[in-house]
Parts: C-alpha cells; sequence; structure tokens
C-alpha cells in the first residue's frame, strides 16, 4: 500500500503490486519534495516517467495537479495505476501510457511544468530520460525535473538544469533541478 500525504485524497490508501524492481518513493521523500514543489502543483502538468505505483503523479494530482501522465512499461502494474485513478475518480486528469519511458509518444503540444524521473536503480537510464525529455521539447518554461537515484547511479544533466535541493537517505539521493529559462 502507499499512501496519499496531503491534498483532496490525504491518508487514503493504495494497493501496489507486489511486483520485481517495484519501489515506491517513501513516505518521508515523498513528502519532502512535495514541501519542495509546494507552490508549483497547483494547476501544473506533470510527468511521471517511471510510474511504478504512480506514488508520485497521484501525489500532485491529490495536491492539485491539473493532468499527470503516467508511462509504465508493466501492463499489469499499468492496470492497478488506472484502477487507483478510477478508485480516486481521477481518471479524467491522468492519462496512462504502458510503454517504455525512453521510447513513448508524448504529444508535441505537451509542456510539461514538473516532471518525476525514478527508474530502476543500477539501468544508466537518467540520462537518455533527460536527453528524451530535451529532444521532445516537452519542458515548459522554468520546468522541475525530479530524479530519484540509488547511490551508485551515476548522470549528469545540462548545463540549463540548476540544482535547486536534494536529499540523501540510506538507499535514495533524492535531487530537484530547475530547468533556467
Amino acid at each position: 500500500m502507499v499512501r496519499i500525504i496531503a491534498g483532496t485524497h490525504r491518508a487514503r490508501r493504495l494497493p501496489v503490486l507486489v511486483h520485481e524492481g517495484l519501489r515506491p518513493t517513501g513516505d518521508r521523500v515523498k513528502e519532502t519534495l512535495f514541501n519542495w514543489l509546494m507552490a508549483s502543483v497547483e494547476g501544473s502538468v506533470c510527468l511521471d516517467m517511471y510510474a511504478g505505483s504512480g506514488s508520485l503523479g497521484i501525489e500532485a494530482l491529490s495536491r492539485g495537479a491539473k493532468h499527470v501522465v503516467f508511462i509504465e512499461q508493466d501492463k499489469t502494474v499499468a492496470q492497478q495505476i488506472t484502477d487507483n485513478l478510477t478508485t480516486l475518480r481521477e481518471l479524467d486528469n491522468g492519462t496512462v501510457i504502458n510503454g517504455s519511458a525512453l521510447t513513448a509518444e508524448l504529444a508535441k503540444e505537451s509542456q510539461f511544468n514538473i516532471v518525476f524521473i525514478d527508474p530502476p536503480f543500477a539501468k544508466n537510464m537518467l540520462e537518455q530520460s533527460i536527453e528524451k525529455l530535451i529532444s521532445d521539447d516537452v519542458l515548459a518554461k522554468n520546468a522541475y525535473v525530479y530524479i530519484e537515484a540509488g547511490h551508485s547511479d551515476e548522470y549528469s544533466v545540462p548545463k540549463e538544469f540548476v540544482l535547486v535541493k536534494q536529499i540523501k537517505t540510506s538507499q535514495v539521493l533524492a535531487c530537484l533541478y530547475q530547468l533556467e529559462a
């Protein structure tokens, strides 16, 4: 189960499949991230690139995001996100794409204000994910990009990405960047 921390669905618990490689963002890190983003979530358009449980995107919806696109490669896990959005009556505010985050077709008119990148650890997918966002030209002016990585994961970001905040826990390094306009 994942817990929604704040907003219209505060304290709701949603089922999460037990699935290899699926590790929802912990409550402490999620709460910290949304404290950082507090003034930016309301009315935003978000992308949850490696949605998994959908925890980050659903938290954004609960806190007033206008729309969230969830990308999840595993069909069963993607269906669980759809089921959870249905339970919360948020299906109109969320789009679930069952496919690879690195090859998914994003609408050309999409301009995401907030992007969550939390790929499987130790798979070297972070830089490719950032490159996709830039090449697809889907980042809004001053967009925030959140990256959650394992301690041994190495990546670099373009010079236009300014580090805003970061937190290191026993398992993850979480960084929030902002695209410099």
